[in-house]
């Protein structure tokens, strides 16, 4: 079942700032930069925010999040995405130039998509 959220409450703001300070270090840490498209970027952190707030991880948000079975009241994401997630720092960046959210890319990307 979908779990609702105020996302206009006090909490739910404070994550959300609190995420953008995240995925802002995630950008510094591997020197990559956000996709030139707004939208996405706010999405992605609005997802991260959200999943923060309902699950206790930055789960990915395009991908499905469930109850573990092997541990009562804990969550899992499907292909463990815990952002910045392994496939992203590993794979998806280096040969793709984004990640699979398309949230954070190399320089290059960027320079060659804006």
């Amino acid at each position: 079942m979908l779990q609702q959220l105020d996302m206009s409450s006090a909490e739910f703001l404070h994550e959300l700032e609190k995420t953008r300070t995240f995925t802002d270090k995630v950008c510094q840490q591997f020197g990559w930069e956000y996709r030139p498209m707004h939208d996405i970027v706010e999405g992605v952190q609005l997802g991260l925010a959200r999943h923060k707030l309902l699950y206790g991880k930055r789960f990915c948000p395009c991908y499905m999040v469930e109850p573990d079975e092997n541990k009562p009241g804990k969550y899992k994401s499907v292909d463990d995405r815990i952002c910045p997630c392994p496939q992203a720092i590993n794979d998806e960046v280096p040969n793709e130039g984004k990640c699979h959210c398309g949230i954070f890319c190399t320089p290059e990307f960027v320079k060659a998509h804006s």
